[in-house]
């Protein structure tokens, strides 16, 4: 009996938690809001414009963009996990990146991101 409630109790728990992660891309947009400074959706900058960025290959496209030789051979795809584990920690993810952007830290807030950046794709 107490497998049946706890398998019950789970089943219903594991939608919310795979929503929890999901990320809201409206509040991404606003938690995009620093990344605005060196990254936009139409051209390079000081980082490479992000327009189509999930599902690319790391460190190549852009339009020129002079990426460092380590994201260039670093063999990553932008997919949500590497995508969530740069932006908690590009330093981390990426020895030797030039991105000098500390990462963040708040989880929900990386959910959010990567959901607004793949409305940008």
């Amino acid at each position: 009996m107490r497998h049946m409630i706890f398998g019950a109790a789970l089943a219903l728990l594991l939608p919310v938690a795979a929503q929890a992660q999901e990320g809201d891309a409206a509040a991404g947009e606003k938690a995009f809001a620093p990344c605005k400074s060196c990254h936009n959706f139409e051209k390079n900058g000081v980082g490479p414009q992000l327009k189509g960025i999930v599902g690319e290959k790391a460190g190549q496209g852009r339009d020129g963009y002079a990426f460092s030789e380590a994201l260039k051979n670093s063999g990553i795809t932008w997919d949500e996990a590497n995508l969530k584990e740069w932006l908690i920690d590009p330093k981390k993810k990426v020895p030797g990146t030039k991105m000098v952007f500390p990462g963040i830290k708040d989880e929900k807030k990386v959910n959010d991101i990567i959901a607004y950046l793949k409305t940008k794709s």
